[in-house]
Parts: C-alpha cells; sequence; structure tokens
C-alpha cells in the first residue's frame, strides 16, 4: 500500500477535530469511583509453566462492575526487591494467551503485568476473560457494542479495566508502585493512553501504532476493520450518526492524551490502514506532557516498527524507571 494520508511535516503539526464533552472528566471520575466501590481482590496463584528464569503468576482481580478480570504476572527469578513495572494491554480480538509468549520485559529484568481483555480473545492468543454485560443490537465485533449511549459502551468497561489492572498489579510485593509504565500495541495501544489519561502517577506510557484515536477522522479516513464496523452499523442505523459520534468521544484517545503526565513513546507508520497515521499524530500532538517522542515507520502497514520497535522501547523505558 502506498502512502495514503497527510505528508509527515502535516502529520507533525496534524490537530484532530474530535470534540471533547463538557462533563468528559465527571464522567470518568463517576465511573471509576463506581468500580471502586467493588474490592479489586487482586489474587495471584503461581503457576508452574516449566520455565526457569521467571515466576508467572495466574491474577484474577475485579474489574469494571466487579467483575472477574485475569491477567498474568511474570517476575525475573530469585528476585528480592520491587521491581519497575509493565503494564501491559492487548491488540483487537486477542487475549492473555499463554505465559511464555510474555517473556520480554521480565527478561529485562522488570515485573511484567499483562490484562486479559474482557470478550475478547477468540481471534487470536486465546483469552479467559467474559463479558457479562448485554447490549442492544450491534455490527459484529466490540465497536458497536453499546455505542449509542456512553454508560452503555464496551470501552467503558474496557478502559476501566484498564485503571484496575494498574491497581491490581501495583498489589503485588514485588512491584514498585512508584515506577510503572503503560503500554501496548494498537487496540492495547489505545487502551494504554487512556489508562495514562486516567491514573496521574504513571512513570511512562508507550503506545505503538494506537487504535481508538481521532474517531472522527478514523471512521471516514481508513474502511478497513475495526473502524469499518462503526460505518457499517450506521449504513444500517441511518440518522444515528450524531448521536454515536457523541458517546466515541467519551472514548477517544485524543482527549486522554490531553492529560497525560507521563513522559510518552508512541510509534506510527505511513502505510497503515488500520490505524491511520494522522489519527496517530492527533494523540501524540495532544500529548500534554512535553516528554514524548514518536517513532516513524515510512513503508510499513499496521505491523509497525514490529521487534524493532521492542527494541527502542527497551532503551528508552529504563530511562524512565
Amino acid at each position: 500500500m502506498a502512502l495514503f494520508d497527510l505528508p509527515l511535516d502535516q502529520l507533525r503539526e496534524y490537530r484532530s477535530a474530535s470534540v471533547e464533552p463538557a462533563d468528559f472528566d465527571a464522567f470518568w471520575t463517576k465511573t471509576l469511583r463506581e468500580a471502586r466501590e467493588h474490592d479489586l481482590d487482586a489474587r495471584f496463584d503461581p503457576v508452574d509453566t516449566g520455565l526457569k528464569t521467571v515466576q508467572v503468576h495466574d491474577v484474577t482481580f475485579a474489574g469494571f462492575g466487579g467483575h472477574p478480570v485475569k491477567g498474568w504476572l511474570t517476575v525475573p527469578t530469585a528476585v528480592d526487591g520491587p521491581l519497575p513495572t509493565v503494564v501491559e494491554f492487548i491488540g483487537y480480538g486477542g487475549g492473555r494467551a499463554l505465559p511464555h509468549m510474555h517473556l520480554l520485559w521480565a527478561s529485562a529484568g522488570c515485573a511484567h503485568f499483562v490484562m486479559d481483555t474482557r470478550g475478547q480473545g477468540s481471534a487470536w492468543g486465546g483469552g479467559g476473560t467474559p463479558d457479562p454485560v448485554g447490549s442492544g443490537p450491534t455490527y459484529p465485533g466490540f465497536m458497536t457494542r453499546g455505542v449509542e449511549d456512553p454508560e452503555t459502551y464496551y470501552y467503558r468497561r474496557l478502559f476501566t479495566d484498564g485503571v484496575r489492572a494498574v491497581e491490581a498489579a501495583r498489589a503485588h510485593p514485588l512491584t514498585d508502585a512508584s515506577r510503572t509504565a503503560a503500554v501496548g500495541v494498537s487496540q492495547g495501544g489505545g487502551i494504554a493512553i487512556a489508562v495514562g489519561g486516567l491514573v496521574p502517577d504513571l512513570v511512562a506510557v508507550a503506545p505503538d501504532v494506537p487504535f481508538l484515536c481521532d474517531f472522527p477522522r478514523a471512521t471516514t479516513a481508513t474502511d478497513r476493520d475495526p473502524y469499518r464496523e462503526i460505518g457499517n452499523y450506521l449504513k444500517t442505523h441511518r440518522g444515528r450518526t450524531e448521536r454515536v459520534m457523541q458517546t466515541l468521544s467519551y472514548f477517544d484517545a485524543v482527549h486522554f492524551a490531553a492529560r497525560g503526565r507521563a513522559p510518552a513513546l508512541f510509534s506510527a507508520a505511513l502505510e497503515d490502514q488500520t490505524c491511520p497515521p494522522s489519527t496517530v499524530f492527533a494523540a501524540f500532538n495532544a500529548w500534554a506532557h512535553v516528554d514524548k517522542e514518536i517513532e516513524v515507520y515510512d513503508f510499513n502497514d499496521h505491523e509497525g516498527g514490529g521487534p524493532f520497535q521492542d527494541a527502542v522501547k527497551l532503551r528508552w523505558l529504563p530511562a524512565r524507571f
């Protein structure tokens, strides 16, 4: 795929047209307050994986609505002190998968907490967390579940789970709550941005080719799923565009980015049709903290930098810890 979005010099200046709801902060304050009315009840059960260099715990904690959410906590063996902690969120359709698939950050000397994604995990990387909340009619996928009201939208539950995942990771004695970072790719990157806007004391946020950014542009700039799910829903439910876009504005990563208080490392790919580069730059340009960088991969699609970006993060993140 050739370049299809704005030229790079324009991307660096691009600003989203997404309008922030007047009650954005009140909505999220209420949402998190209600979630915290449930005991976090973080449980860490040791797992015998056959791995010798790491210890793995099967995690369960209470997310949105007190619903049980799964995860893995992986730490290097023979550690005797609190460790810098990386909380990771998963891409669209995936789940926490198997522990041996998540060894990068523990190998770098960190505690690594990977959150399962409620209701997902059947497209790749199996998951174990159901979403017990129903919704009205939707287009197949997750993008339109409850999309006509911010109170019922799927990502209200998922972003809340993300905040609670940070709290659960910090509850373990081998993690250092004062040195916690959020990372993720694609949907995971969008969740990391949301968590970065909702948790004020993270030390770093590293979203790669993030999804869920700049909905007004994303839904019209690409016809590739998952954004296309929204267009297909509106193609059937004529006349509801304004209502749906109003709901999405409460979940647009651009608005969370404007509240980002930690150093950030983004990445974008200029041939990415899944998460168009202008939408990624919209969130990056809105990120509030002055210490921010973006890696640009000029001839890549949604795979972005892949392992090359991992190498960049391995150099960048320790300095923030």
